[in-house]
């Protein structure tokens, strides 16, 4: 008896054409099927000679029809794709898929999460799957599984006409790579955290020693940690003999740490050449290169970074490997982002060894002199961008802020160390701190950089904190982020005259008081009057000694309080005898 042909019948809800099932039943095979997962595993393992589906199905239908027609194509695209029911089972994947799955030929049939092995959701969605039902649109997460791989998974929920939900496409995206990049960023970054984060206690009862060794031991540990290596060279410039003095050697021979370097561009390897140039070198094949000198033994390859503090070579960090081929452009970029981090802890942490004879408090006023600007330059462009991207990515703006926080930080840190370990001078040239002066915070804006270096020495010894801008539009920036008690502004600045400065800096902080200061006789925009119009009290001329700034803040601050200015606002003229620039001298 030739074989009756098989109908696939799809009855997800009670069958309406049951009169017409009853008829066919003599001559044909029904097969029924209550779900369309389960309809569609059995078109693609059996013979059917046709498919009865009612009316009111024929979405869900079409869609069986869809897929299989589209399975070809689906299964050629570089993405992996699967099908997943509401109760989040495999119906159908593509080989992409299969091929991140923990077993391949048990996926179908299975829960979208245990169809991985060792699944992780890193997030940002705890669950895409609930999130794109709720949201009806697209959710996505990242998710690790096995062997540190990452995926990307991008789950859209398919409804029918009665807004019902048919199932879901997960469509999943090998992100390993990008992972791995950012991730190590990440910890970079966290690294170079690490590398000077005392609080002002510990730093206070640590020597010199005491924090390169803290240095050296968090440099080689991040080293091997974040890019599995274990030779590893720092040298140090000293200005006084350009010799490159070495820090830190880790896995060189005898003969490598000891030898003498000098900067120069020949003669002296590659570690010579990037002190003398400032370029990063990479040998791909230490037996092939003309500049590579031995270092670690048995190198085949290596990475030499310099590090830069304030656009200046203080050292070079150098990293080897017994392969060749074993550094890429990647880890020059990693390496020289961490070789930032590493010259910043060793002017922070008072590393340098050029000044080993120096005071602890010389050492102190060296460190402050030097750090102020740079910290000024990276609070202002900070500032500014912050200024400008208001109302954007709030995580952007969360960064920038905790970069303002840093910075300021830092700074802080340094009063506080110097303070504590710095002995009082003997022969004390500046009288103490005013009183007044202290806690109080100035913005001292001026193009010349010599004028913002003095400025933080003179005011900040006298206990005031000091923010400096290089023209207007950083000092309202500044002013728009943070309240001061004072402001100082030169009338030549680059983009506003005197006047246009006095009146944006008293729009954006009514209260705070607003010297200006100029050269004897020179206001060719007449700012000082016009300002005087409107409320301004102090004028400093420069060039000025150090009592005129103390006298003229001072009686900023007392306008500021309220109190009866002691003066009319306008400095004597000069002493016969020209005094000092305000150069720090004073």
């Amino acid at each position: 008896m030739a074989e009756k042909p098989r109908v696939l019948v799809i009855e997800r809800e009670a069958a309406h054409g049951q009169a017409i099932l009853d008829g066919l039943g003599d001559s044909v095979e029904l097969v029924s099927v209550r779900s369309i997962s389960r309809a569609l595993s059995l078109l693609r393992d059996g013979r059917f000679e046709g498919v009865y589906v009612d009316a009111s199905q024929l979405a869900a239908a079409r869609w069986v029809g869809m897929i299989i027609q589209a399975e070809e194509i689906l299964d050629a695209i570089a993405d992996g794709v699967a099908v997943v029911d509401p109760d989040l089972r495999i119906i159908w994947a593509n080989p992409e898929f299969l091929s991140f799955a923990g077993d391949a030929d048990k996926a179908v049939g299975t829960r979208f999460y245990q169809a991985f092995a060792e699944a992780e959701i890193l997030g940002p969605e705890p669950c895409p799957f609930t999130t794109s039902v709720a949201s009806r649109g697209p959710s996505s997460t990242v998710l690790k599984v096995r062997n540190n791989r990452y995926l990307k998974v991008t789950v859209t929920p398919v409804f029918d006409a009665r807004h019902v939900l048919t199932h879901l496409i997960a469509l999943t995206r090998e992100i390993t790579d990008e992972t791995q990049q950012q991730l190590k960023v990440n910890a970079i970054a966290q690294a170079g955290d690490e590398l000077a984060d005392l609080t002002p206690d510990e730093l206070s009862q640590m020597g010199a020693e005491e924090r390169t060794d803290l240095l050296k031991y968090n440099i080689a540990r991040h080293m091997k940690d974040l890019m599995g290596l274990d030779f590893i060279e720092i040298r140090l410039v000293d200005r006084a003999s350009n010799r490159l003095v070495p820090l830190l050697t880790e896995g060189m021979t005898p003969l490598a740490a000891s030898r003498e370097l000098s900067v120069a561009k020949e003669g002296q390897g590659v570690t010579g050449l990037v002190a003398a140039t400032g370029q990063s070198y990479l040998c791909p094949d230490t037996t092939k290169d003309p500049y590579y000198i031995e270092g670690a033994e048995n190198a085949r390859s290596s990475l030499t970074v310099p590090l830069i503090y304030h656009g200046n070579v203080i050292g070079t960090l150098n990293v080897e490997s017994p392969h060749t081929d074993s550094f890429d452009d990647r880890d020059r970029q990693f390496l020289e982002i961490y070789g930032r981090n590493v010259a910043s802890a060793l002017n922070t942490l008072e590393l340098l060894q050029a000044e080993k004879a120096s005071t602890a408090n010389a050492s102190v006023q060296a460190i402050s002199r030097e750090v102020a600007l740079p910290l000024d330059d990276v609070i202002t462009d900070a500032v500014t961008v912050l200024d400008r991207y208001a109302g954007h990515d709030e995580d952007v703006i969360a960064r920038l802020r905790h970069l303002l926080y840093r910075a300021r930080e830092i700074r802080g840190i340094i009063q506080k160390v110097g303070s504590t370990i710095a002995p009082p001078p003997t022969n004390r040239i500046t009288p103490p701190p005013a009183a007044r002066l202290a806690g109080a915070r100035i913005l001292v804006v001026d193009a010349d950089e010599a004028i913002r270096r003095s400025a933080h020495q003179l005011l900040g010894m006298q206990g005031a904190v000091v923010e400096t801008a290089r023209d207007a539009r950083e000092a309202v920036a500044l002013a728009r982020q943070e309240a001061y008690s004072a402001a100082l502004a030169d009338i030549r600045l680059p983009d506003l005259d005197g006047y246009a400065i006095f009146k944006r800096l008293r729009e954006v902080q009514p209260d705070t008081p607003v010297i200006l200061m100029t050269g004897f006789g020179y206001d060719p925009t007449h700012s000082i009057v016009k300002a005087r119009q409107e409320g301004l009290q102090t004028v400093l001329y420069k060039p000025f000694r150090s009592d005129r700034l103390m006298e003229a803040v001072e009686q900023a601050l007392h306008t500021q309080r309220g109190d009866r200015p002691e003066v009319d606002g306008v400095p004597k003229p000069a002493d016969p005898t020209p005094p000092p620039p305000l150069d720090g001298s004073d």
